[in-house]
C-alpha cells in the first residue's frame, strides 16, 4: 500500500529510521503501518492535494 505523511505529524520508517516526507510504498499487512494509519499519523490519500469538494463552488 502507499502511505502519505500527514501535516504536523512526524513518522519514521522503522526499517530506515528516516522521516516519511513523501509518498512511500509499505507492505500491506505490516502492523506498524496499520497502527500508524489507525492513529492518523499517515494517510492513504495525499492530504496536500485539494479535495474535489474544495474546488467546486
Amino acid at each position: 500500500m502507499q502511505i502519505y505523511p500527514v501535516p504536523g505529524r512526524l513518522v519514521r520508517d522503522p526499517v530506515t529510521g528516516r522521516e516519511v516526507t513523501a509518498a512511500t510504498e509499505v507492505p500491506d499487512h505490516d502492523t506498524f503501518w496499520i497502527r500508524r494509519l489507525a492513529d492518523g499519523d499517515v494517510s492513504l490519500t495525499d492530504s496536500a492535494m485539494p479535495s474535489a469538494s474544495q474546488g467546486a463552488e
